[in-house]
């Protein structure tokens, strides 16, 4: 495994118009790039989000005529790196799936990941929401290869966050680096989303990759934004905070490594007894 990755976190709020957002995207790309970025990635919901089900249903498509996609796709070619499209909202049967992207250096998807955990949920301030109205629900964990540098990338989205089983069979089959691609709740980021990260990425012995969407979109949804790069340690190495734009850092694979011999918990299975 090669020692280092240069990641770019894309934090920026996705608008209702996909185009319109793609030109957002696509100068911060360039941000990137410029930086020296290897690996960009993009949050849930990359390039549109909608009031409701059944407007994000009418602008969906499948993967062959999806605008964004096939945008990233050439982007990722023109300039020789890796994106992570966080997810779209991608045609399946009679619903849609929210499916996340690892665009290769060639232009082509090497792996995609469908949403396992839908967020289905009533917050404290009455807020709804219930994302299986709109999509069905992966049933696949997927582990992403950068097979130049050998890196095994565990991919997930948003809610699965808050279900950890998921994050120690990415870790434990292999993965370096989970990515989170997120659009936060401004009511619960504030108390829960660093919590959520840092204890994946210590728990796991891996780099966490939370691209994140960020302010008031046009649709009237707040994000919580605060794209975060975190160590196997749980150091948060950076965090866009409330600010729009590229968040970058480079990473030193051989920190997973050095941490999962520092602290061994992630294969120190046991066997508890019960008594209920």
């Amino acid at each position: 495994m090669s020692n280092y990755l240069s990641i770019a976190c894309l934090q920026y709020a996705s608008t209702k118009d996909e185009n319109k957002t793609l030109e957002i995207v696509e100068r911060l790309i360039v941000e990137a790039v410029n930086l020296g970025a290897e690996l960009i990635a993009l949050p849930e919901c990359a390039t549109s989000l909608h009031e409701n089900s059944t407007v994000t249903k009418e602008f969906a498509s499948n993967e062959d005529e999806s605008i964004s996609l096939n945008f990233l796709k050439k982007s990722a070619k023109f300039y020789s790196l890796y994106i992570l499209v966080g997810s779209l909202p991608i045609k399946y049967k009679d619903k849609l799936v929210n499916r996340s992207f690892l665009i290769a250096p060639n232009g082509r998807v090497v792996s995609k990941y469908d949403k396992i955990h839908l967020f289905d949920v009533k917050l404290p301030n009455g807020d709804i929401f219930k994302e299986s109205d709109t999509y069905l629900n992966g049933k696949k964990a997927i582990i992403a290869k950068i097979e130049a540098k050998t890196i095994n990338i565990g991919m997930t989205i948003c809610y699965d966050v808050r279900f950890p089983s998921l994050y120690q069979d990415l870790a434990e089959n292999g993965a370096h680096i989970i990515t989170v691609p997120s659009a936060f709740s401004s009511l619960t980021g504030p108390i829960h989303w660093h919590t959520l990260l840092k204890a994946r990425a210590i728990e796991t012995g891996c780099f966490i990759i939370a691209p994140a969407q960020n302010g008031i979109h046009e649709c009237g949804r707040k994000s919580y934004g605060h794209s975060l790069i975190i160590s196997p340690w749980g150091k948060i190495l950076a965090d866009g905070k409330d600010n729009d734009g590229v968040v970058f850092y480079k990473i030193d694979l051989t920190d997973v490594d050095k941490f999962r011999k520092s602290i061994p918990s992630l294969h120190s299975k046991i066997k508890y007894l019960t008594n209920f």
